[in-house]
């Protein structure tokens, strides 16, 4: 017995101990589950779950006629999560049903695998159960929306298990056009592995507004390494603020083509075009070229706005500064010494021998150097602070303060410099000895032009967000008058001897152009590092501004030749592009004296005369039940009155030649240009008038034309 009570006390001990931890693990289950488990699943999300930035999209850039110079394209990645509930259900039926034809579709979107390979593929995720399983990367916009109606893909996420990733990849669709001024887009990753961009130019003056503001998205990991996004969790991003600039697609197009081809025949090292428009200040174009090591050409610097030593073309700021001053007049004499000079142990050479006694306005048409340095050495030389002031009055040692980042400072020396030196005021008189950049040249020139008025150039037009501007930028007067209206009058008149006297430097260059051009060429030994001036670099240039009698644009060409140049003054480099670029603004922005008008039609026909669709122009006639004679063949016809009775003519259409629109109603009128992909501007109402082109003019896309409407 004592045996048998023994037995069962020690079962009855380990049963009680049994149920006693028994109770402890359920216990400390319960306190976890309903104490601790809000703290535990928070825990555990932490782990499996985790926030991720969704880039805003980037804002577009635009030219000031509407067109995109830089803008976001949307790519995708597409994903498919093989334990949609859609594919799972009544053991993938829908999975199995739409294989083969989703299989085929893939094969004739993509064209990169066979319908057999793009099978084997769905199936081995299919059967690995994978929840993100990557399908396809950097697809375009056009392929999405044809992947989105393949089979078992248009039954939507939940059904079809497909996933898509949306990322923005920047674009520039006119290319190399402006493209270091609008920005270039250099890609990087950075230190969270995340692909990042970084810019230049005008995409990086105005990142803040274009980039917008990042949104937030969970994601839920479900293997190493990869996640999914959790539904109803994205806090949307805020896309970010387009800007309009003033740049013209047409002009920019022209000007860097210009560039381009005087830069490749004279296998200029670099050079830098600039358009402004004279009332305003704005860029209309700026082009920026470098000749790569493999002999093509490229932008990689905005040469417009880098400080060089201007040359000749600075020679009218020393001009202003000595008729303002009343230290010379234009028809004083200056000796020319043989176009050698000696001044304080140092020898001003002109470019060529122009002999002795001539006058001021001689020395500055032929662009005489000695002429230019011993009036500023004669007047300037005992007190160089009253030169350097008329320099700074005109903004030479400020930023010009346009719209875009990169600009280099301005250097004008006084005799406080470190530099300075006896022989200084002759030297900076013709553009040595003093750095300034392209675009505070032109600012002077483009000042003339506007009968003294000094603009600040821009850029940017305004920002807009949705279609809405909400800042406008307007033009702004830098400085109300840059001298007297005697000394400008004078400085026109010399401006204008340059280009259209003989002996001018730039006479030649316009003498025969259908218009009169206000200019001056400049032809400087520039510096090559630490080479010096031994490799005889020049840089030519041609400043000034057109028409001459009634400005609407100035412009400045500024272009490095290579070293030992044969061809290397400013009017034979760099004026052929300027005279380009004002040969074709003036035919197709300028000459609004010259724009096509009615033919000479018979004596009665003058207030007599429509033309439009032939269905169109008919069915008005019988309405009217007017009696007609139809000779015309075509869908286009002109309805004119003969011998006082109507009579419907042929209007040819030939593709990318203007058509005659004279006589048509705006609807017609719009209908046959805009197909032509033109740009077309629209004045008044009633039927057209005139147009800017004449019938039969060879289009170009995106070319301009001007209609004008009368009732």
């Amino acid at each position: 017995m004592e045996v048998k009570r023994d037995i069962l006390w020690r079962v009855y001990l380990a049963f009680i101990g049994i149920v006693v931890f028994s109770v402890l693990i359920l216990g400390r289950a319960v306190y976890i589950q309903q104490v601790q488990g809000s703290y535990w699943i928070g825990q555990a999300n932490q782990q499996q779950q985790s926030l991720v930035e969704i880039d805003a999209q980037r804002g577009t850039i635009y030219s000031e006629d509407g067109s995109m110079l830089s803008t976001s394209i949307p790519y995708f990645d597409i994903y498919i999560d093989f334990l949609a509930d859609g594919l799972r259900e009544k053991d993938g039926k829908r999975f199995k049903e739409n294989l083969d034809s989703l299989s085929m579709g893939l094969a004739d979107l993509f064209k990169d695998q066979t319908a057999a390979d793009y099978r084997r593929k769905l199936q081995t995720g299919y059967r690995k159960r994978d929840r993100y399983f990557l399908l396809k990367r950097n697809i375009s916009f056009q392929e999405y929306k044809q992947l989105r109606a393949l089979p078992l893909v248009k039954q939507g996420k939940d059904k079809s298990g497909f996933v898509a990733e949306v990322k923005d990849k920047r674009l520039n669709p006119f290319g190399l056009l402006a493209n270091r001024t609008i920005g270039l887009s250099r890609a990087y990753i950075d230190s969270g592995g995340k692909m990042r961009n970084t810019n230049v130019g005008l995409e990086k003056t105005y990142d803040s507004l274009l980039r917008g503001e990042s949104g937030k998205r969970v994601m839920r990991k479900i293997a190493v390494g990869v996640y999914v996004p959790v539904d109803g969790s994205e806090i949307e991003p805020e896309n970010g603020k387009d800007v309009v600039t003033t740049l013209d697609v047409n002009i920019q197009d022209i000007a860097e083509n210009a560039l381009l081809k005087v830069m490749s025949s004279n296998e200029c090292r670099e050079g830098t075009c600039l358009v402004m428009e004279v009332k305003t200040g704005k860029v209309k174009a700026i082009a920026n070229l470098r000749r790569r090591d493999d002999g093509t050409y490229g932008e990689d610097l905005n040469y417009a706005i880098q400080a060089t030593e201007p040359g000749s073309t600075f020679k009218l700021a020393t001009l202003l500064s000595l008729l303002e001053d009343r230290y010379i007049t234009l028809n004083q004499h200056v000796d020319l010494e043989g176009g050698k000079w000696q001044v304080n142990g140092r020898t001003v050479f002109d470019t060529e021998n122009h002999g002795h006694e001539v006058t001021v306005k001689e020395a500055f048409k032929m662009s005489s150097n000695v002429g230019m340095a011993k009036l500023a050495m004669a007047n300037y030389a005992k007190n160089p602070n009253q030169f350097i002031e008329h320099l700074k009055r005109l903004h030479f040692n400020q930023y010009t303060g346009i719209d875009v980042l990169g600009e280099t400072p301005p250097v004008v020396k006084t005799p406080k410099s470190r530099t300075w030196s006896a022989t200084s005021v002759p030297w900076m008189s013709f553009g040595y000895e003093v750095m300034v950049s392209p675009l505070q040249t032109l600012m002077l020139y483009n000042a003339v032009a506007n009968n003294g008025k000094m603009m600040k150039p821009y850029l940017v037009n305004s920002i807009q967000e949705n279609g809405t501007a909400i800042h406008q930028n307007e033009p702004h007067v830098a400085i109300d008058s840059v001298c007297s209206s005697r000394t400008l009058q004078l400085l026109q008149e010399c401006l204008n001897a340059v280009c259209q006297e003989p002996n001018g430097t730039g006479y030649n260059l316009f003498k025969n152009a259908p218009y009169k051009v206000a200019g001056k060429t400049g032809t400087a030994l520039v510096a090559d590092g630490n080479r010096g001036y031994a490799d005889h670099i020049y840089q030519s240039s041609f400043a000034g501004y057109f028409p001459a009698e009634d400005p609407q644009y100035s412009c400045i060409v500024v272009i490095r030749n290579k070293p030992f140049a044969r061809v290397y003054y400013g009017a034979a480099v760099a004026g052929p592009v300027f005279k380009e670029i004002a040969d074709k603004l003036y035919a197709a922005h300028i000459q609004k004296d010259n724009i096509v008008a009615r033919p000479s039609w018979k004596k009665d026909s003058s207030s007599y005369f429509f033309a439009g669709a032939k269905d169109d122009v008919k069915q008005v006639m019988d309405v009217l039940k007017w009696q007609y004679a139809d000779s015309g063949k075509s869908d286009w016809v002109r309805l004119y009155q003969v011998d006082y009775k109507p009579v419907l003519t042929e209007q040819k259409v030939i593709s990318k030649t203007m058509p005659d629109v004279r006589g048509m109603g705006l609807k017609d009128a719009l209908y046959l240009l805009e197909n032509m992909d033109v740009k077309v501007e629209v004045r008044g109402r009633g039927k057209v008038a005139v147009q800017s082109l004449a019938p039969g003019t060879a289009l170009q896309k995106k070319q301009s034309v001007i209609i004008e409407l009368n009732p």
